[in-house]
């Protein structure tokens, strides 16, 4: 599955900055699930530099063709800041994020051109190397397994993608893992080979729409 298949998000929030002709631009980004999210995220960014000049923001809800979008100069000459981070924002394939561009003015003027690609520029940088995150179903299993073998099981818990909410260590050592739907069969099978069929899940929950990391960036 390629990229523009996968329902791909910022994995956390991230902050990057640049300087052009001295003025600052502080990028932000976050994911988000709802337009309320993005709008808090878009106030505690506000909040947080309320001595800045303008907080150009820009959002994608959603994925695909069912998606809310919104950007806003925030004070910028008409089509010189939101329009150009939308774009950007809108090129990376993400959905349900959220990102601000907060400018401190530093004297001299940028001229049009020179706008459009400063927030250009600055969303780009926050998006380069963006650990990301992926909206997946999942299932939720517990495992429970004697102590000579927990090495060996944990090893293949990373080789078949899986993700370890809880470790319990007592008579016998019980885990409680998240994989996708699509990993959770190669787990099982490796799982009944390297106990020569003594082990295997219980499945405990499910999720339709887990976030879930990934390992590539953007």
């Amino acid at each position: 599955m390629n990229k523009t298949e996968r329902l791909l998000i910022p994995a956390r929030e991230r902050h990057t900055e640049i300087v052009v002709v001295n003025s600052r631009f502080i990028a932000s980004i976050a994911p988000a699930f709802s337009v309320e999210a993005a709008r808090d995220f878009i106030a505690r960014i506000r909040t947080v530099h309320p001595d800045a000049t303008h907080h150009v923001p820009a959002f994608i809800i959603g994925h695909g063709a069912s998606i809310t979008e919104h950007c806003s100069d925030d004070g910028e000459p008409q089509g010189t800041a939101g329009r150009p981070a939308l774009a950007v924002l809108k090129g990376s394939g993400l959905g349900d994020a959220v990102v601000v561009v907060t400018r401190y003015f530093g004297g001299t003027k940028l001229g049009t051109g020179g706008l459009v690609r400063a927030y250009t520029d600055a969303v780009k940088s926050v998006l380069e190397g963006l650990p990301l995150a992926e909206k997946v179903p999942t299932q939720t299993v517990m495992l429970v397994l004697p102590y000579p073998l927990f090495e060996r099981v944990r090893m293949l818990i990373t080789e078949q993608g899986g993700q370890m909410l809880d470790e319990n260590f007592a008579e016998n050592i019980t885990l409680t893992l998240q994989f996708t739907i699509q990993k959770l069969p190669g787990f099982q099978d490796a799982l009944r080979e390297v106990s020569k069929g003594s082990l295997q899940v219980n499945v405990i929950g499910s999720n339709p729409a887990a976030i879930f990391p990934v390992s590539e960036t953007l």
